[in-house]
């Protein structure tokens, strides 16, 4: 029979039954800021290694494709072993994964900073991304194991405030560390920070986990499943590279999917298995864990291309464009417990819809943007989004880890966080492709219209990469006029793109709001509680 366990002292002997426990061990908020600081270094590490690329593709001599492995060997290994994690959590000790995944994923930062070699930054990055699946979901288990019910939203709302400022911050610590020290200490700032979460955690966390007996452990699902979301998520990142319609692409999407499909049959097949199908006949579940999807396929995408625009467009350094993107961070730091007060008071079938159209009128807003826009242009959608997505955020995990069965914890926080590396995946490699698709298509019209002579024009066809990365391909050589136009032209293309992608995520976030507005359940099944 299973039955969760959390460590904490024995009351005193005559103590009222009701009288508040002291011990540390087991102390919701205690507990709540341990796991705090270990999200803290893995979300920050997430955004700051995006500002680094540049910087690292320099001094290593590595390449675009070299590049894009720094950011999907960890996207790689992460997505296909989230649940893993959790897993492993719920039946051996949250509290032991989570210090095992921050002693690994601290070791690993710093390897990667000593590497000296383009293969070794992807190789530890690989080996970053192992341990954060083991961290990730266990943050979401430990706090169901020691919130009651009715604060648990609330617990929710803080780590989803945590997690927004972390991923916020992350640009203006990067550039602020690599224009004033280098590249390596992006990576060197997790070990201080790695200590003081292992220290900490060490004395605060209750020892929690769910015996369900002695069993064999599902090394075939471990296998399906992680062979399955590998492929999936490869097809995903190599889409925008090798082409969506491509063999190599629909073949390696079609193979994980068929992979995943039975793995989800073999499930249903065990009495212990390492993800419940049971899970999701929770249609609350199920909902949350699609919007969780959608809603860091627009933080991460959209993110992704404004600061292309930002830095390539307008020229601005990458601390500039940080500081420029503040009233997203702001917002989604400010939205994230606003989001878990109103989810608890009304339900994650009122917040959910209000967040996704937030979203969704942020990215209409958008579509008036042009390459010279002022920045009181800008900053309304950032406002926007951000309080969209802190809101989304805090009322998926609530949905998605508060109907779950208290037991499967560190599972469905393996799911949310699984959801969360697909859909940042897809908003990345989708949103990227739209944009190089319009740019591709675009490019000699809008630098014919700015004046550059039509057989010039054709010649920037090749460009066309470097246009959907917002960049000019001017050259000293030419002309102060042929300067200007190129500049022109190619920024009105890159702003093509910029409007399709935005269009494409505005009806993605109407579908989630709909989606979530009448599929969702008021109140979590009380079944789902114990």
């Amino acid at each position: 029979m299973s039955s969760t366990t959390v460590g904490t002292s024995p009351l005193p002997a005559g103590s009222p039954p009701d009288r508040p426990k002291r011990d540390r061990r087991g102390n919701p908020w205690l507990t709540l800021i341990a796991v705090a600081i270990g999200l803290f270094m893995v979300n920050l590490d997430s955004s700051v290694v995006a500002i680094a690329n540049p910087e690292i593709g320099r001094d290593l001599n590595a390449s675009t494709a070299d590049l894009q492995w720094v950011t999907n060997a960890y996207l790689i290994a992460m997505a296909a072993l989230l649940i893993l994690g959790g897993k492993l959590g719920d039946r051996f000790g949250r509290h032991t994964v989570y210090l095992v995944g921050t002693f690994g994923f601290t070791l690993a930062s710093v390897a990667i900073a000593l590497s000296g070699s383009i293969e070794g930054v992807i190789t530890f990055r690989a080996v970053q991304g192992l341990f954060a699946a083991l961290l990730i979901p266990n943050t979401l288990g430990l706090l169901r194991a020691v919130f009651p019910p009715r604060k648990f939203g609330m617990a929710v709302g803080l780590w989803a405030m945590v997690a927004s400022c972390s991923t916020a911050l992350g640009p203006i610590v990067g550039g602020l560390l690599i224009e004033h020290v280098n590249w390596e200490s992006v990576f060197y700032i997790n070990a201080p920070i790695g200590v003081v979460a292992l220290v900490f955690s060490l004395f605060v966390l209750p020892s929690s986990k769910d015996s369900t007996g002695h069993h064999r452990f599902d090394v075939p699902g471990v296998v399906l499943l992680a062979v399955g979301l590998v492929a999936l998520i490869f097809g995903v990142v190599k889409g925008e590279t090798w082409g969506w319609t491509s063999g190599g692409t629909l073949g390696s999407i079609a193979a994980g999917l068929c992979v995943l499909a039975v793995f989800c049959w073999y499930e249903t097949r065990l009495a212990h298995p390492l993800l419940p199908m049971r899970l999701f006949r929770n249609r609350s579940l199920t909902i949350g864990a699609l919007v969780t999807a959608i809603n860091f396929f627009v933080m991460l995408g959209v993110i992704f291309f404004v600061m292309l625009y930002l830095q390539n467009v307008r020229g601005f350094t990458p601390v500039e464009a940080g500081v420029r993107t503040l009233p997203f961070s702001l917002a989604t730091v400010v939205a994230a417990p606003l989001g878990a007060a109103l989810t608890q008071r009304f339900g994650p079938r009122v917040t959910m819809p209000a967040g996704m159209a937030l979203q969704a009128a942020a990215a209409l807003w958008m579509l008036t943007w042009e390459a010279g826009s002022s920045y009181a242009s800008l900053w309304p959608p950032f406002l926007a989004i951000g309080l969209g997505v802190g809101i989304v955020m805090s009322a998926s995990s609530d949905a998605i880890v508060g109907n779950a069965p208290r037991k499967d914890g560190g599972v469905a926080g393996g799911l949310q966080a699984t959801s969360l590396q697909i859909g940042g995946a897809l908003g990345t490699s989708v949103l990227v492709s739209l944009i190089s698709g319009k740019v591709g298509s675009t490019l000699t019209g809008e630098l014919t219209s700015a004046g550059v002579p039509a057989d010039a024009a054709a010649g920037f066809e090749e460009a066309k990469d470097a246009v959907s990365m917002g960049v000019s391909p001017v050259s000293s050589g030419m002309t102060a006029q042929l300067r200007a136009a190129v500049v022109e032209g190619s920024g009105n293309a890159f702003m093509n793109g910029l409007h399709a992608a935005v269009l494409v995520t505005a009806v993605l976030c109407a579908a989630g709001a709909l989606l979530a507005g009448f599929g969702m359940r008021s109140r979590p099944e009380a079944a789902a509680k114990d």
